[in-house]
């Protein structure tokens, strides 16, 4: 936003789960008077801009290419998006590869952008205070702290790596899993915290400022990553960066 900002643009954030159907966008869009909008995920945001007055593009965002086309109902509305959309982005050649084998004639106007990332590490960031009120350990010279950083939803799999990682932490007590992120399916946030409740060496982290998650990566052992599927892994980039 503060490039789109700083070129003269003016732009306003959305969260699409704040809003039900197209019909809300179309209220928002017209009373604000917006000319264009930019989307991400084909079916969660793109569904919302159907039938849109206004010109808009769709940035793939993974679970979209790669899960939701699974289903007949998501991919109808799926194609009908793209085919309303100006233009497409998708982050790799393979995930365009995808989208254009589904819809053809979309291809043309499906374009690869390379995600870009950049990371802004807080300089008052208390570790040992995270730790402590996280129930981990402060003895960081002996300390192997992994983080999952994920929306807590299926398709990121976190249950894949407790059992592992505390039967690890049995071995090794210095070992422990620290798992981050929003309850973005409310129902499977549950499953997750019963089945962390009972792995030692397993810790369900609150969420953290960006700035503060970011210098947190820094400081831990290694960040893991366990999705079934991926398509624009923000933490795996930001960790590199």
């Amino acid at each position: 936003r503060d490039h789109l900002h700083a070129a003269g643009h003016i732009c306003v954030l959305k969260d699409a789960f704040m809003y039900e159907s197209p019909a809300e966008i179309a209220n928002l869009t017209s009373t604000d008077k917006f000319d264009a909008a930019l989307a991400i995920h084909l079916y969660k945001g793109g569904r919302l801009l159907q039938g849109s007055r206004i010109p808009f593009g769709i940035i793939f965002g993974g679970t979209d290419i790669n899960e939701d086309m699974k289903c007949e109902e998501k991919r109808r509305v799926m194609g009908a998006v793209l085919e309303e959309a100006r233009f497409a982005v998708a982050f790799t050649v393979k995930m365009k590869e995808l989208a254009a084998a589904e819809w053809p004639d979309a291809r043309k106007k499906i374009y690869v952008q390379s995600q870009g990332i950049k990371t802004t590490p807080s300089e008052t960031f208390d570790w040992y205070r995270f730790l402590q009120n996280s129930d981990i350990p402060t003895d960081t010279d002996s300390l192997h702290l992994f983080l999952l950083i994920c929306g807590l939803r299926r398709v990121k799999d976190p249950l894949y790596l407790v059992e592992v990682f505390s039967d690890w932490h049995r071995k090794d007590p210095s070992v422990h899993l620290g798992i981050i992120g929003p309850a973005v399916d409310p129902h499977f946030t549950s499953e997750v915290k019963e089945k962390v409740k009972r792995a030692p060496g397993v810790h369900l982290l609150p969420e953290l400022p960006q700035d503060d998650l970011h210098a947190a990566m820094k400081r831990c052992f290694a960040v893991v990553n366990s999705s079934i599927s991926e398509g624009m892994s923000a933490a795996i980039l930001e960790v590199i960066e």
